[in-house]
């Protein structure tokens, strides 16, 4: 039965008391074998109901009696320490200086200090018999869990379990892969064995579930750990990764099974807020393709950075309005930070940039499908070349200091018009930082776990559909970081970056993508077959980060690398880059400099050329 909060706090208050009374009986007893003078014995008693008065009125005013820290815990006892040694001092002054019957100062002395043990015991006891209660009050609704990991994620997990009522989970024990961990108990539970063993020990314990209480696993122990529960029909509970805890705490509501997003590996992505602010707050920052998944996460992300303004650009009002709402909590898109603008039309763009004058932009604008563009590659050359072109023709004529565009790993060693376009915008950003001294620059990431379009919004629809799930090869594998993670390093490599540069985020380990199907599968819990289609054409068996030719440096991110693209002019790209940016240009220079035909796969043969240089 739970005892009330009052009844408890008021059993500590009387343990303190009887503690003085206690402790100066024992010190009697002990010391003068009970023998004292009448006059001593009133001293004595007077001395220990001044304390014990003290210890009362200084518990309540300094609230060690009203809950202020979790009793037994290092804050409840640092503050009991403080208060018996300041009525030890002050009592033990004010007796020697106006009671000359006084018993020795070894009275004053011990008496508080056997107090302060009794109190401490009376503690300890407390926590020793609530923790057996609360294990002894689990029932049989909570679940015999294994953990794996018996550091410090291991010891907040036994924690947490201990004191929650009712707890979720009953360990059973624990498992870790450090050998000298082998006769270790992690709050009274014992370390069974290696992680190796943890499938074996867990079925030998009756578990029903494995709790992965490391931090920061590997993508392979995750991903191993996982298909051997799978078979063992055990349930695989994870620890969120550090940059989802609150103060790197977990709470029991952060443990879930593991999921999709797990296979990505759990790498803490450190940003220094310093940096990024120096060149986001108080200004006028501007994002290109704000209504799409990257986009929008970066305007949620500057905008608690506090800009003097931001503005939200994009062609589709409906993604617009949407991040907007997101944003903030109203969707009437009445106000001018609320652009409706097609990259590729540079009159208006250019009367956005004029009006507003950014001082950052994030150029997130793209066209991205690379089977569409395969089909469509002219619509990929207005966009992401004279698209970008366009911004940045833009962003210098207004005077806008920093500018990052968001590339792909798609342009290392290009295959696709996708990857030869992104291309093109990194050399084109480079040109404008080298020409003009600009802090404009590149960013380069793969693949982005729930942006709009990718592998998880395909696989679950399919799924919904009863399949077949669709993977181009068993053996194809991708980069994959998550949104939040991604705009992270973006701003950070923002801060960092040198004129002209391309900075690669860390893609961590590439990804399987029949795991990623697989896992969605059964976190569906349906029976739905996978299908292999063959990769398309431009499709790589596996991304690249650098091409061939490119030699990454270090920058001063450990998750970013820096490489050099070769700067390539406006003037190659245009028959006359100072004419309006309209996409009947790019035939017009087909046509004079005599490549009218479509290059490979149907796109602009000037492109191939350009990509080739």
């Amino acid at each position: 039965m739970q005892v009330p909060v009052v009844v408890r706090r008021m059993l500590i208050v009387a343990w303190d008391v009887a503690s003085w009374l206690l402790a100066f009986l024992m010190f009697v007893v002990l010391r003068y074998n009970g023998s004292l003078t009448d006059v001593q014995w009133v001293s004595g008693w007077t001395y220990t109901a001044l304390a014990i008065l003290l210890q009362v009125v200084g518990g309540i005013i300094s609230q060690i009696y009203l809950g202020r820290s979790r009793v037994g815990s290092f804050s409840e006892a640092t503050m009991l320490g403080g208060s018996v040694a300041a009525i030890a001092i002050f009592l033990g002054v004010a007796f020697a200086i106006a009671h000359p019957a006084f018993p020795p100062r070894s009275f004053a002395l011990a008496i508080p200090l056997l107090a302060l043990t009794l109190m401490a015991a009376g503690r300890w006891a407390f926590r020793i018999v609530f923790r057996h209660e609360l294990r002894r009050g689990t029932g049989g609704e909570a679940l015999a869990a294994l953990v794996y990991g018996a550091g410090d994620a291991g010891h907040q997990v036994a924690r947490l379990v201990d004191n929650a009522a009712p707890a979720p989970y009953r360990i059973v024990g624990f498992v870790d892969d450090d050998p000298g961990k082998g006769y270790l108990r992690v709050r009274g539970y014992r370390v069974l064995g290696p992680g190796r063993d943890a499938v074996e020990l867990a079925r030998a314990q009756n578990a029903e579930l494995v709790i992965l209480a490391i931090s920061n696993p590997k993508t392979s122990l995750i991903q191993e750990l996982s298909d051997r529960c799978t078979e063992a029909g055990l349930k695989l509970v994870v620890v969120p990764p550090v940059r989802e805890m609150i103060g790197g705490r977990v709470t029991l509501g952060q443990l879930r099974e593991f999921n999709v997003a797990d296979l990505l590996g759990r790498r803490p992505v450190k940003t220094d807020l310093h940096e990024i602010a120096g060149y986001v707050t108080g200004k006028v920052v501007l994002v290109t393709g704000a209504g799409g998944s990257i986009g929008s996460e970066l305007a949620r992300q500057v905008r608690r950075l506090g800009p003097a303004k931001l503005i939200l650009l994009d062609r589709d009002e409906s993604a617009l309005h949407a991040v907007q709402l997101s944003l903030y909590g109203s969707g009437l898109l009445d106000t001018d930070d609320m652009a409706l603008c097609s990259i590729r039309d540079h009159a208006a763009l250019q009367q956005i940039f004029e009006a507003h004058r950014p001082d950052v932009v994030f150029h997130a604008a793209a066209l991205k499908h690379l089977p569409m563009l395969e089909l469509y590659p002219e619509e990929g050359w207005k966009t992401n070349v004279l698209g970008t072109l366009n911004v940045l023709r833009c962003a210098h004529a207004v005077g806008v200091r920093h500018f990052v565009n968001i590339s792909t790993d798609k342009a290392a060693d290009a295959t696709s018009v996708l990857g030869q376009t992104k291309r093109l915008a990194e050399r084109l950003t480079a040109w404008y930082a080298q020409h003009y001294s600009h802090n404009y620059l590149s960013v380069r990431f793969g693949n982005v776990l729930g942006s709009r379009g990718s592998v998880l919004y395909t696989f679950k629809a399919q799924i919904e559909r009863g399949g077949p799930v669709t993977v181009t090869h068993p053996d194809v594998t991708r980069f994959f970081m998550t949104i939040p993670e991604a705009c992270e390093l973006v701003l950070q490599a923002g801060a960092i970056g040198k004129p002209g540069d391309v900075l690669v985020l860390d893609m961590g380990e590439p990804v399987k993508i029949v795991d990623v199907a697989s896992r969605l599968i059964a976190e569906s819990g349906r029976q739905v077959e996978i299908e292999y289609t063959g990769l398309r054409r431009g499709e790589k068996l596996d991304e690249v980060l650098l091409s061939s030719v490119e030699h990454g440096a270090a920058s001063e991110h450990p998750l970013i690398t820096r490489v050099v693209v070769p700067p390539l002019s406006p003037s190659e790209v245009l028959l006359d880059p100072n004419e309006p940016l309209e996409a009947g240009n790019l035939m017009r220079r087909q046509s004079n400099d005599g490549s009218a035909e479509p290059g490979p796969n149907g796109a602009p043969t000037a492109l191939y050329e350009a990509v080739a240089k």
